[in-house]
């Protein structure tokens, strides 16, 4: 018996792997997590339907929230810091904190939204995830959607 045998899966009807840094690389460019070439969003966080170069589809994304903790997350890690250690040196008034602070905050998280969200599609695309399986069964969410239509 060949190893294929073996397994629980058929290895040798597997599709080719998606190279997961280059489609996070190409999403956080907000580039096609596939050909890198097509813009990936219509409006701020409005994603194309397909890629006007190379045809891939792009509506059946699932990022929901998660870029939103993720720049959360990523903001606090460099704001907070900086606010103790201006508060620890210098002590500003309340005044000043609040006029550095809320729009660097404010800025950088609307900097970070739309490149972070590409990467999540990037992330999706590259593990077939969510409908970006041409081969896979159809997306549950979608199937759900088109029935209630009918």
């Amino acid at each position: 018996m060949s190893d294929v045998e073996h397994t629980w899966t058929n290895q040798a009807k597997a599709p080719p792997r998606r190279d997961l840094k280059l489609a996070m690389w190409r999403g956080l460019r907000c580039r096609c997590p596939n050909c890198g070439e097509g813009k990936l969003f219509r409006a701020y966080l409005k994603t194309n339907d397909t890629c006007s170069v190379c045809g891939q589809d792009l509506h059946h994304h699932r990022a929901d929230d998660f870029p939103a903790y993720l720049v959360i997350v990523i903001v606090g890690h460099i704001v907070v810091p900086l606010v103790l250690a201006v508060e620890q040196n210098f002590a500003p008034p309340y005044l000043v904190h609040l006029a550095v602070w809320l729009p660097l905050t404010l800025g950088m998280s609307l900097a970070l939204l739309q490149p972070v969200k590409g990467a999540i599609v990037g992330l999706q695309w590259a593990f077939r995830m969510h409908g970006f399986d041409e081969n896979g069964p159809a997306d549950p969410l979608e199937t759900g959607l088109r029935e209630n239509k009918t």
